[in-house]
This record gives C-alpha cells, sequence and structure tokens, in this order.
C-alpha cells in the first residue's frame, strides 16, 4: 500500500446508486442522516500506483459527468456497483474547527511539519476523528504533500489526494456535520487544493468509514488499520478485510485478477496479515492502532 497501491461524490440532486469501483477496490455510497440525507460518502480507488513513492489516489464512487469509465493500468477493468450503507450521524462537532491539535507517532509529525498541519489537527477534533488518524491519511497519501494530479485519468489532488466528486460530498457533509466550520474553509472546489479545507473533507470520510464498521462488522472502536481496509478496497470488500483473519487470503475478498494485484504491488498467496504488516510498517503499531472515532 504506501507506495504500491492507490487507494477514497457528487452531490446536487444525490449522487446514483451504482458506479464503477473505487480503488479501493469497490465503491460504495453512504447516506447519513440529520441533515445530510442527500449526501453520499466516498471510497477510494487503488488501481492506480504513482510514481516517485506516492502510494494512493482517491477516485470517485460514483462517475463524474464526462469521466470515462475507470481502466485498471494492466487492462483490467471493473464494473462492479458499490453497496449501500446508511447510518445514523447526529452531528455535534466543534465549532469552526476549534478543535484541540494533540496526537503522537512520526506520521502526526509529519503533517504537523507542514504549515497547514495544525490546522488540520483541528478540523479532525471537529469532526469527531483523532488528528493521528487523519494524519495517518495524508502520510500514506501523499507523505502530507499538497501535491496535484499525476495521471491523466484522474483529478485526485491534494495532501489526501481526493477527486472532484469525492471532496464535494464530503465536504457538504462535514459542513451539514457541523456548519460552524464555513467560516474556515475554502469555499468550492478550491478547497480541495487548501490542505486544512481538504483536512475536514478526508476527517468526514475517516468518521463515516468507521461508521460503517461499527454497523456492519460490529467493530466497536475501529482503528486506523480497521479504517484503511475500507479507504483502500472499498465499502464492498473493505469491511470484510478489516474483520477477516490474518491468515485469510486477500484476493478471496477483493477479487482482483492477478494484473491488477500485480499493479498495485500485491500477489494472489498474500495473507490479510502480511497486508496488514504494510501498514503497520509505514506507520508504526501505535499509529496503526490509534482508535479513529474521538466522538459519536
Amino acid at each position: 500500500m504506501f507506495g504500491n497501491t492507490v487507494l477514497g461524490l457528487c452531490c446536487a440532486s444525490g449522487p446514483p446508486r451504482s458506479g464503477r469501483i473505487r480503488a479501493r477496490w469497490t465503491t460504495a455510497s453512504v447516506v447519513l442522516g440529520v441533515g445530510v440525507s442527500a449526501i453520499g460518502a466516498a471510497y477510494a480507488d487503488p488501481s492506480i500506483v504513482l510514481p516517485n513513492g506516492l502510494p494512493v489516489q482517491v477516485h470517485p464512487t460514483f462517475s463524474e459527468p464526462g469521466l470515462p469509465a475507470f481502466s485498471f493500468p494492466s487492462g483490467g477493468s471493473s464494473s462492479v456497483g458499490g453497496s449501500s450503507f446508511s447510518g445514523g450521524d447526529s452531528g455535534s462537532g466543534g465549532s469552526g474547527g476549534s478543535g484541540t491539535s494533540g496526537g503522537s507517532g512520526d506520521a502526526y509529525n509529519m503533517m504537523l511539519a507542514q504549515d497547514w498541519g495544525s490546522q488540520a489537527a483541528s478540523a479532525a477534533s471537529a469532526m469527531g476523528v483523532s488528528a493521528t488518524a487523519l494524519a495517518a491519511t495524508c502520510a500514506m497519501e501523499s507523505n502530507c504533500q499538497n501535491v496535484g494530479s499525476t495521471t491523466s485519468v484522474s483529478n485526485a489532488s491534494g495532501a489526501f489526494q481526493m477527486i472532484n466528486s469525492t471532496y464535494t460530498a464530503d465536504i457538504n457533509g462535514a459542513l451539514a456535520y457541523d456548519p460552524g466550520i464555513a467560516g474556515s474553509i475554502v469555499s468550492g472546489i478550491a478547497g480541495k487544493m487548501d490542505p486544512g479545507t481538504e483536512a475536514y473533507a478526508a476527517s468526514y470520510e475517516l468518521r463515516t468509514d468507521a461508521l460503517m464498521l461499527q454497523s456492519q462488522e460490529d467493530i466497536s472502536n475501529p482503528t486506523v488499520l480497521d479504517v484503511r481496509a475500507v479507504y483502500q478496497f472499498g465499502g464492498s470488500a473493505g469491511p470484510g478485510v478489516a474483520a477477516a483473519s490474518d491468515s485469510d487470503n486477500l484476493e478471496s475478498y477483493i477479487n482482483l485478477t492477478p494484473a491488477q494485484l500485480a499493479a498495485n504491488g500485491l500477489t494472489a498467496s498474500e495473507t490479510v496479515g502480511q497486508w496488514r504488516q504494510t501498514v503497520i510498517a509505514k506507520l508504526g503499531a501505535d499509529t496503526a492502532n490509534q482508535t479513529i472515532l474521538t466522538s459519536q
């Protein structure tokens, strides 16, 4: 994954209920209650391998207007529709992103070293998410660098490598969860290239993924490692990976061709435990086992 895999809606009248697989390997639609019933949360797409060590890009759960069907680098493609998750989220975030900036670990220190790091930590707090968990995401996506797309088939960009449709849905979800952040963010799609603003959208997605695991897999306190499975492999396969035994075969959950596996640095014989070790090796055990949610 770190350096080897790629990980991840559209709003307006509400997203369609089917779409191409994300590269977290499949797509999923997440509909939240209390002011967000028309907003879906997106997941990631792991099928594009970024150059120069950049590990992941986020692709839309739902197709954007004019966006061609996604093809895996090796010629494979996916057209699997996403599963749907409906979860309650009462939304009680802080006011205007005024949360704490507490965190720990190398990924957290990497994020805090950026001039936007403290704002991102506050964004995590406003969304009820661990700042350490948010830092782990930017470390995996871009090494916490605010970079543009490195491929012509995706508009993934920013420190959290979100595509336009995913960013739009998640930032709208964040605003619905905590309207007080409106004065703290860059409005419109331009906010995706402002890391402090994109951090709200990324934090909201981490929250959504954690709630999905609580609902679908009865994982009471999802960790960074648990949520990484959903973020990388999607809402259909990810929860199963998160709940799997270390000895289980990873490919049996994500169902990729040998070419697709190879394009993402995976093998058909790889176990879930071996995949987990790549995450732990990148982030460290303390960060990988950090609980995602600080408020529910």
